[in-house]
């Protein structure tokens, strides 16, 4: 099941799994994101891979180093693909030999792009060239819209059903966590929650406590008058709010 991306922004040092899947709550298992490493495991998914992965190159352990452990220690390797990010921004995968076709992985300077049961390399090739083409936007906006090349290149042969996003902004909890965990078209969900967190979320987060800021921002004043003003250039704009809430 599955293909992922793996990314770092240049602009924030911001690190990003992204996963779609016709397998349900994809983005519940396969991301393992922390403030400066990330690990994607799928197919037959070891979750310990993510867990044991994230600990241990945040500790300093290279991405080389950590994979090849685990492949020499897990009796069902072959089964299992996995990419992941170290502490330096050096990316590497693995793609078990029974994984199902079509499956691979492709390693890039700034991201990685792993996949199986997929109608073939095309998908993990036309997701990693949207991520290049694409520097311009926003760096969620940008995943989104190359795991939907990717989509349209093919994704996974099965169909579509479920996408996550994680982004953490250097510390141990994410700054985004956003999925379709049953969805007919799930990353376009993903695009649709991505566009709801404008209004609110993203200034709301500017005040979010920190390591360094235990506090954050402990008044509401400056985020009050943000989304204000994310709302009146919205209705000036003409766009209606993409929010499924419902007041009583």
């Amino acid at each position: 099941m599955t293909w992922s991306l793996i990314a770092k922004n240049p602009e924030d040092g911001a690190i990003a799994v992204i996963v779609a899947s016709r397998f349900f709550a994809c983005g519940a298992v396969v991301p393992f994101v922390g403030p400066t490493v990330a690990v994607a495991s799928q197919a037959f998914c070891n979750p310990v891979w993510g867990t044991e992965g994230r600990r241990r190159m945040a500790a300093g352990e290279s991405a080389q180093a950590v994979l090849a452990d685990f492949a020499l220690r897990d009796q069902g390797q072959a089964i299992r693909q996995a990419h992941m990010m170290d502490a330096e921004g050096r990316f590497v995968a693995h793609t078990g030999a029974d994984c199902v076709d079509w499956a691979g992985h492709l390693l890039a300077e700034d991201h990685s792009v792993a996949g199986n049961m997929l109608t073939g390399p095309e998908v993990i090739e036309a997701t990693s060239a949207a991520y290049k083409d694409n520097a311009d936007l926003p760096f969620a906006e940008r995943l989104i819209v190359a795991m939907q090349a990717g989509e349209a290149a093919g994704g996974d042969k099965r169909g579509r059903q479920a996408a996550g996003l994680v982004i953490h902004r250097g510390q141990e909890h994410a700054w985004l966590d956003i999925r379709a965990d049953d969805h007919a078209n799930p990353l376009g969900e993903l695009a649709r929650l991505w566009e709801v967190a404008q209004e609110r979320y993203v200034h709301f987060s500017k005040g979010m406590p920190t390591a360094e800021k235990f506090s954050g921002l402990p008044t509401r004043e400056g985020i009050d008058a943000d989304i204000a003003a994310a709302e009146a250039r919205r209705i000036a704009e003409g766009r209606p709010s993409k929010s499924q809430a419902v007041d009583y």
